[in-house]
């Protein structure tokens, strides 16, 4: 047991602060080559994400020395003002691309579904952490927590950006699946996830979100429209190979058969330019965040603590997957970011913030005996 005489700098998380800045650096350097073939505001694109690296890291700073249990007494608060975000998004928001997301102010904008999910997870480790059941939950029990996060992901659904809305949905089900749900109660919910999934399918996905998942079942059957970008994702990634083309010479990217490369489609770029063993190094940095997360969550002196761990570890480990995933082919394409290494301030402070919690967590986990889940 830690004295509580000793600072806080003592206890702190060099290997959670290490990895998450190579990411964001990498993320830096790898969107300098994304956007270099552009001139004016896109090819200053890595400059505003310095800009919102180092504000988000200042915040995320101050939210370190910050007693993260503070942070449970305003939970529902902070929901609260996440939700009221949404419902603003619907009066304010300019559209863009067939979809209404981001708040503008001038020059300054952000995406209040970014910050979202990390409302949900401090509102779900609020309710948790309250619950005095350990072991055993049934659906019933999960009701609660289940529509704390259907409301965020039906408004964010409605704008509409069926990847956002999934990521909440996978936070929810990954934090469910370490509380000890159980058995009955999971094989229940897997059928029902089967026909709410055919039914989402038919009558809820949009004519352009099918159209994705049907391009994923054949990707060749239309290269030329809605098969268009997944097809560059991959050439870009094969033509890689090993050892890569070399910084700023990839070709999908240089002669812009790759769209989106600064935001949805970073990796292809990377993987164009630094091959296999490039993009295994950032995959590697990716997989030591979420497990050394998780470990910070094992240790973590509360139930509070743990969940969060455990919810920022999801909303990380999913955006890497779905994102890494499409551009390889292995999932459909959706508009999920890859965490500090896609372009966008809000992205990355939500990232950035998720980690500066567990950060937290990890500088007070051994103050006291850690409390089970």
């Amino acid at each position: 047991m830690i004295r509580q005489s000793e600072g806080l700098t003592s206890r702190f998380d060099w290997p959670l602060f290490i990895a998450g800045v190579l990411i964001a650096l990498m993320g830096v350097v790898n969107l300098y080559s994304a956007t270099s073939v552009y001139q004016g505001v896109v090819a200053e694109r890595y400059i505003s994400q310095l800009y919102w690296l180092l504000g988000a890291g200042v915040v995320g700073a101050a939210l370190c020395a910050f007693d993260y249990r503070h942070i449970e007494r305003g939970a529902y608060i902070a929901y609260a003002v996440g939700i009221f975000m949404l419902l603003i998004v619907f009066v304010l928001a300019r559209d863009v691309r067939g979809s209404a997301r981001w708040i503008e102010f001038g020059s300054f904008r952000f995406q209040p579904s970014e910050f979202t999910k990390v409302m949900l997870i401090v509102a779900l480790a609020k309710y948790l952490h309250d619950d005095p059941k350990n072991e055993g939950r049934s659906l019933r029990d999960l009701a609660m927590p289940a529509a704390i996060t259907a409301v965020p992901a039906i408004l964010i659904l409605r704008q509409p950006d069926l990847g956002t809305a999934m990521v909440h949905v996978f936070i929810f089900l990954t934090i469910a699946a370490v509380t000890k749900v159980s058995g009955k109660s999971i094989l229940l919910f897997t059928g029902t996830a089967i026909i709410a999934a055919y039914v989402a399918y038919h009558f809820v996905l949009l004519d352009y979100q099918r159209a994705r998942i049907e391009v994923f079942l054949n990707p060749e059957a239309d290269l030329l429209g809605r098969g268009w970008h997944a097809h560059h994702a991959r050439v870009a990634i094969g033509n890689g190979e090993l050892l890569g083309n070399g910084y700023l010479k990839g070709m999908q990217n240089q002669f812009l058969f790759l769209p989106d490369q600064a935001t949805d489609f970073p990796f292809p770029v990377f993987a164009e330019e630094w091959g296999f063993v490039g993009a295994l190094v950032l995959i590697g940095l990716y997989l030591f965040l979420c497990l050394w997360s998780i470990r910070v969550a094992s240790q973590a002196r509360d139930r509070f603590g743990a969940i969060l761990c455990v919810g920022v570890t999801a909303m990380i480990f999913w955006h890497a997957v779905i994102n890494i995933g499409m551009t390889c082919g292995l999932l459909p394409v959706v508009g999920v970011t890859l965490p500090l290494f896609s372009y966008g301030g809000s992205s990355v402070s939500t990232a950035m913030l998720g980690l500066a919690m567990v950060m937290s967590v990890s500088m007070r986990r051994n103050m006291v005996r850690p409390e089970r889940f």
